[in-house]
Parts: C-alpha cells; structure tokens; sequence
C-alpha cells in the first residue's frame, strides 16, 4: 500500500515539476549555475524569479493573453 502511494505521489510531482522546471530554466537562463555567490542570495534569486512569473502570468491572464507563448520576449521587453 505504501509503495503504491509513494509511486503515485511521486508520478503526480514529476509531472507538476517537469512542466514548470523546464520553462522556468529557459526563461530565467538557469541551466547551469545561477549568477549569485551564496546561499542567502541564490534563495533571493529563485524567490524573485518564481514571484516574477507568477505576476507575469496574472498580468497576461487578466489581458486574455496566451499564458505561455512569448515570456522570454515580453520579460526582457519589461
């Protein structure tokens, strides 16, 4: 019973993470080292970008925009 719970709980992360993980990576251009030097200010670093998506996709949400398509554009044009 255990292994099943963890195998689908596990399956349901993947697939949360995943879909986020990637275009986060390619918008932000964090595939390798973030550009910060310690810990407290990586922390900063991701806290403001996830903040930084999520008011960018409220703000295309609110104008009926599509949510995903161009915010690599639209960020740096900001």
């Amino acid at each position: 019973m255990v292994v099943e719970v963890r195998r689908l709980l596990h399956k349901l992360r993947s697939t949360a993470i995943e879909n986020f993980n990637e275009p986060f990576k390619g918008i932000f251009d964090v595939y390798e080292q973030v550009p910060t030097k310690g810990e407290t200010a990586t922390k900063r670093f991701a806290l403001v970008a996830v903040l930084t998506y999520q008011v960018v996709l409220l703000y295309r949400f609110e104008h009926q925009t599509e949510l995903r398509v161009g915010l690599k554009p639209f960020l740096k044009a900001a």
